[in-house]
């Protein structure tokens, strides 16, 4: 009898230590807690800035690309970060620099079935590696829905909208990519990470 005790408490034990285990990885996926992009100490601080104020977490004092499109829009990419899950974040905000409201022109969400059929979005959004000579178009969800701001489609004069598209990461040595949407120029600059 106390080998068949022995055998059941070893046996409950590996399955509370399996489900101990599978709560602490569902814990850790979940996120949520925003304490994952906390700002790094430096070794030095600048003497220079004095009382000047820092700038917001994320964002770089100068934008990496200036966009100009149509209607008033004017689109300013403030980062573009490639994280350790196998993709980049281009993070930016969308402007009406107009005197009136805009409609947000459709062809942004791109032409294709799934991703318009999910409403106004940055769906038509790529990034092209010339190195590598590829070019990635915007993720999606298993439900078809683009990993990009959605749901928006008329941007008040003076509204400043803050986006953000995902993209699949090129290979680590690739560092440059050109940002393309539809109805605004092309912007080269620099993937961080």
């Amino acid at each position: 009898m106390s080998m068949r005790f022995t055998t059941t408490t070893r046996r409950g034990m590996v399955a509370l230590t399996v489900a101990a285990g599978l709560a602490l990885g569902l814990a850790g996926c979940a996120g949520g807690g925003g304490d994952d992009k906390k700002p790094q100490a430096s070794a030095s601080a600048p003497k220079d800035r004095g009382s000047q104020p820092s700038t917001q977490e994320g964002q770089a004092d100068e934008p990496l690309a200036e966009l100009q499109g149509a209607d008033g829009l004017f689109l300013q990419i403030t980062s573009a970060q490639r994280d350790s899950g196998g993709f980049v974040t281009v993070n930016g905000n969308l402007k009406n620099d107009g005197a009136k409201s805009v409609v947000v022109p459709a062809a942004l969400s791109g032409n294709e079935t799934e991703i318009v059929r999910n409403g106004r979005s940055l769906g038509g959004a790529t990034l092209v590696d010339s190195k590598g000579k590829k070019r990635y178009y915007v993720l999606r969800d298993t439900d078809g829905r683009p990993l990009t701001t959605t749901g928006f489609s008329t941007i008040k004069s003076g509204e400043n909208l803050p986006v953000f598209t995902q993209f699949p990461a090129p290979p680590t040595d690739t560092t440059e990519v050109t940002f393309q949407l539809p109805t605004f120029p092309t912007a080269t600059f620099a993937i961080s990470g």
